[in-house]
């Protein structure tokens, strides 16, 4: 039993080659036994989609019959997925239960598997933002309980102001090893800001466990960060390697040098190159979000936050936490 050939609808080429045949004079089904398709494909086609003068049929033009076929496609009825139900219930789980995008297309396909993409999600709260349109308004504030709430903006090839570092070294010049995570003793540091850009916590993170510490800032002068930063790697212990980025506060990194600590810097605008700190600043923004006046913040709250820190499970290392990672 020979197998029934599944319908294929025609693309822009043939029905080109449909005109072309057409003006040659060749009939349907002589157009259909070159294009292996049935004589009623091609009428078909022909007969849908061929320009009119009134009510009568003047002539095929390819161009033509593919805008009317798109046309067709665009305003035909469609089932409507993305309803007020699976609204209602991104709403809730985004607002209330704090899910990503992500979270909530994975647990939304638990329970249909018609469920919209996290992409879709992103894009939809994404347009609700700016939307002008009456009903949209409820939805217009979404995106505040994203954990990004702000989009980043490339900031291109502008002038730079953050003036000239002694002694900088790029990170390509970073031992393999230390971007490998290898080893313990190689660290991230960068300076969380808080309302009005004041200065609130010096961070550093030790690339291989993750382990985070957390220092409360005054002021964001360069020695005073220095003397911080200092601190942490005295309490560490045999720090080999530091990760910065191009802050001024970063200026005199070459005190560390002298203790024997090598340091390096990402390129202006690549914070990408330091990601496992710029991930824990994610989770730091979770307990001192954006304008946080840090002068009401406590050294004890800090602290808490570290110590929170440092017990959160992370799938990277199937759920054990840094301080079960790092070694004393």
């Amino acid at each position: 039993m020979s197998k029934v050939k599944a319908f294929v609808q025609l693309t822009a080429p043939e029905r080109a080659k449909i005109e072309v045949l057409l003006h040659q004079g060749l009939s349907y089904r002589r157009i259909g036994n070159l294009l292996d398709r049935s004589v009623s494909t091609i009428s078909r086609e022909v007969r849908r989609n061929q320009s009119v003068c009134g009510k009568r049929p003047i002539y095929y033009s390819a161009r033509i019959a593919e805008w009317k076929v798109r046309q067709r496609h665009r305003f035909k009825p469609k089932k409507i997925v993305f309803d007020q139900n699976m609204k209602g219930k991104i709403i809730q789980w985004l607002t209330r239960e704090k899910l990503s995008p992500e979270l909530i297309s994975a647990r939304g396909r638990q329970q249909r598997e018609d469920f919209v993409s996290y992409e879709w999600i992103y894009q939809w709260i994404w347009r609700m933002k700016f939307s002008q349109v009456g009903k949209d308004k409820v939805y217009r504030y979404l995106y505040r309980h994203l954990r990004h709430a702000r989009r980043r903006r490339k900031r291109g090839n502008k002038h730079t102001m953050r003036g000239n570092i002694i002694g900088r070294r790029w990170i390509d010049q970073r031992p393999p090893i230390a971007s490998r995570r290898q080893r313990q003793g190689d660290l991230e540091a960068d300076i969380v800001l808080g309302k009005d850009r004041q200065p609130g916590l010096l961070v550093a993170l030790d690339r291989r466990s993750r382990k985070t510490w957390l220092r409360k800032l005054k002021i964001k002068d360069t020695n005073y960060v220095m003397q911080k930063l200092a601190g942490i790697c005295a309490e560490i212990g045999d720090v080999k390697t530091i990760t910065l980025d191009n802050d001024q506060s970063f200026a005199e990194h070459y005190r560390l040098n002298l203790t024997g600590i090598q340091t390096f810097f990402t390129h202006p605008y690549s914070s990408q190159e330091k990601g496992s700190i710029e991930n824990r600043i994610g989770i730091i923004r979770m307990f001192f979000p954006k304008k946080t006046d840090f002068k009401k913040v406590t050294g004890r709250q800090v602290m808490r936050v570290q110590n929170l820190i440092n017990e959160r499970p992370l799938r990277i290392f199937n759920y054990k936490s840094p301080n079960e990672i790092y070694i004393s």
